[in-house]
């Protein structure tokens, strides 16, 4: 049978490159990097070389890199730490409604203290208005947290008229780019951002490792207290292996991005067209230009989607109801309610992400074996026979 994954936007397969480069660091070079005798200094370089590649995929400098364990874990301290080292100023933060759960999450986490959140919609394609943004700060306001790319439909958000709009109004901006970095080419000083997250598992390095940039002059309060790792910002000995391999993914993700980009947006382009040719019933969701190259979210008319998903799994293929953070709930995908679908065709969508070493053959044969496994399951809709 064949094994084909088009989940990464979940996670995504270490690569050869990024294993070889780790391996070292679990097992002969095995130093606390915080020593300063033989065992110590050659970690301590490597940790360092890494985050001169990490800051090299940003366009930001080494000082303001952090490293995490993971892009939740990034998202609260830009988020937490900021909201508690301004709490003086205000007590106001804007974000959306579409954010992943860690910006979610915390943001409410936030309100339980005594802090007020303004969760901005979205229209049909997933975008916010620029209008009800500037609408909606206060002189209370600090923060401003708007992700990248939705994980869920790859949508761009417009990152650099965000940060703009923050500058001018002397707001803090973050933004959870986790979906972004390594897909698209991301430059911080182009953006006007004080705070970026990404996450190493999502470019092709293991889990358990990530970053946050954190802009020179922007002060945060720790959110792990400990050591003085991280320059006294983030506590803790460090990761060092899964460091090394989030620095040599960053590496890789500049060599290769561009050829990489073209190759998943015919890809996606392939998908998208052949599916609305060959499944009627169907709607592709986010805006049709301003998506990563990577990702098709598409909504199937009288079918539930986790029921599609199992059909698919048997077939040999891996994909995604949503966010894999909440493929655990019962609930619809806050993020397609938030766009206006309905909550069956919510239920009903699936999510395509594809990556380095998904082929043209791969996509035919999604695209062959699909129409059969939705006209089966559409067969036992009684909605469905009234549609035709």
């Amino acid at each position: 049978m064949n094994r084909i994954y088009f989940d990464h936007n979940a996670t995504t397969p270490v690569l050869d490159e990024v294993f070889d480069a780790m391996v070292p660091f679990l097992k002969d070079q095995w130093g606390n990097p915080s020593s300063i005798h033989w065992a110590g200094r050659g970690t301590r370089k490597a940790v360092e070389d890494a985050r001169e590649s990490v800051s090299a995929l940003l366009n930001c400098t080494p000082i303001e890199l952090i490293f995490t364990s993971s892009g939740t874990e990034g998202d609260n301290h830009a988020i937490k730490g900021l909201a508690y080292a301004q709490k003086n100023k205000g007590n106001h933060i804007i974000t959306t409604k579409v954010e992943h759960p860690a910006v979610l999450s915390t943001c409410k986490h936030l309100q339980k203290e005594g802090f007020e959140v303004t969760y901005l919609d979205v229209d049909k394609d997933g975008l916010i208005s620029l209008d009800e943004l500037k609408a909606a700060i206060t002189p209370k306001t600090i923060l401003i947290s708007v992700m990248y790319a939705n994980n869920e439909t790859g949508v761009l958000f417009p990152i650099k008229e965000i940060g703009q709009i923050a500058k001018e109004k002397g707001v803090a901006f973050h933004t959870d780019a986790v979906q972004a970095a390594g897909k698209i080419k991301i430059d911080v000083a182009d953006l006007n951002v004080d705070l970026m997250t990404i996450s190493g598992h999502k470019l092709y390095a293991p889990k358990g490792v990530g970053a946050l940039f954190i802009k020179r002059g922007t002060r945060l309060v720790p959110l792990v207290h400990g050591g003085h790792q991280e320059r006294n910002r983030r506590g803790g000995t460090e990761n060092v292996a899964g460091i090394v391999a989030m620095g040599k993914a960053s590496g890789i993700a500049i060599r290769d991005m561009e050829k990489e980009t073209e190759h998943l947006k015919t890809l996606k382009e392939r998908l998208e067209k052949g599916m609305t040719e060959r499944v009627p019933h169907i709607k592709i969701n986010g805006h049709p230009d301003k998506r990563l190259p990577n990702t098709a979210n598409i909504s199937f008319e009288f079918v539930e989607g986790e029921s599609l998903l199992l059909n698919l799994d048997m077939k040999g293929i891996a994909a995604s109801s949503g966010s894999a953070c909440t493929s655990g709930s019962l609930e619809p995908s806050h993020v397609l309610v938030s766009m206006g679908l309905t909550h069956e065709l919510s239920h009903g969508s699936v999510r395509f992400s594809l990556g380095k070493s998904n082929t043209v053959q791969e996509i035919d044969y999604l695209l062959e074996i699909m129409p059969p496994i939705v006209e089966r399951m559409r067969s036992m809709s009684p909605l469905y026979a009234g549609a035709k």
